[in-house]
């Protein structure tokens, strides 16, 4: 890959593996790159301990979502999700297991997904994005059972709320749709940009991430990142944060969240901005929280750059990975 493309390089996705000691991310071109986080967050770590194991194309368009389960990588694409053994991966070995299309209205349209969250109850994969619908795919048998139909625009985003078997989604129409999971018809939708105390016309109406913590939920895009309460469906605490968040994660009693600007906001829960920790891209899409494994516990960003920023305790960037 030549200076020019790492230039235009954008990091769209990334996942952990379920043993917590790789990382993959996905970019704009296609490719996907695994990275040893074992070597790289060793005592004797070389320039080199911070490049890829390995780096396929896993798709001809942007790698959308990455979605790790117990054995497997999921990557998505323009209308595809193609999956990779994580034990091949590590032999450097990349053929993919299979590769799924959704269920779409015309063999001409090739909607991109954006988002990819298992429901670990009947272990099926939910998937949204550019055709405004969701598919759940179950994952024994590789079918798309079925379609939740109702926003008007491409999703962006999912949640999963295991205790009500509840999915949660956003999109450009503006709305998060809460939804059954068992007969999937919508239980509520929520239209942020409304509610004044959330409310950005300059941003546009646009829903870009969503997160879920019991009876909890963030939410934010063209609206101010807010927190809601979902047994009374209000927003309790609005978020003063510049520019659009593209992500933010509850962690302990803190929320984290990223977006357009080169770092990673810190807030507390009752509305007020802790800390902005500086990153190295100029603007951030996903932040990913490796709790999996005690030894490598790192919560990692990426953006609009070929750098992967490593934060092993979350308030500095301690080095970078790179494609």
């Amino acid at each position: 890959m030549g200076p020019v493309e790492l230039l235009h390089m954008s990091v769209f996705s990334q996942t952990f593996s379920p043993c917590g000691r790789f990382l993959a991310a996905g970019n704009n071109y296609g490719e996907v790159a695994v990275f040893s986080l074992s070597a790289a967050l060793s005592p004797d770590a070389t320039s080199m301990s911070q490049k890829p194991i390995l780096t396929f194309a896993a798709h001809e368009g942007p790698v959308f979502s990455l979605l790790s389960t117990d054995t497997h990588l999921l990557s998505a694409g323009n209308g595809e999700i193609s999956a990779w053994s994580w034990a091949e991966l590590t032999k450097r070995s990349t053929k993919a297991i299979w590769t799924r299309r959704p269920n779409y209205k015309t063999s001409l349209e090739i909607p991109e997904i954006n988002a990819m969250i298992m429901n670990p109850k009947d272990n099926s994969l939910i998937v949204g994005g550019g055709d405004n619908n969701i598919h759940i795919m179950d994952m024994e048998t590789g079918v798309f059972k079925s379609v939740l139909q109702g926003h008007t625009d491409y999703i962006h985003c999912l949640s999963f709320r295991e205790r009500e078997g509840e999915i949660l989604s956003g999109g450009e129409d503006g709305a998060v749709r809460i939804w059954d999971s068992r007969t999937g018809q919508t239980v509520h939708c929520i239209e942020v940009f409304k509610y004044e105390e959330c409310s950005r016309p300059q941003f546009g109406k646009w829903i870009g991430c969503l997160a879920t913590d019991s009876d909890w939920m963030l939410c934010g895009g063209g609206p101010a990142l807010s927190l809601w309460h979902l047994r009374s469906m209000s927003p309790t605490s609005v978020f003063s944060l510049a520019g659009c968040q593209r992500e933010a994660v509850f962690y302990q009693d803190l929320i984290l969240a990223v977006g357009e600007g080169p770092y990673v906001s810190h807030c507390i829960l009752g509305g007020t901005m802790k800390a902005q920790i500086p990153s190295s891209s100029p603007s951030l899409n996903t932040l990913a929280l490796n709790l999996n494994s005690a030894e490598h516990r790192v919560m990692t960003t990426v953006g609009s750059s070929d750098k992967i920023d490593v934060f092993t305790n979350f308030s500095y960037r301690a080095f970078s990975l790179s494609f």
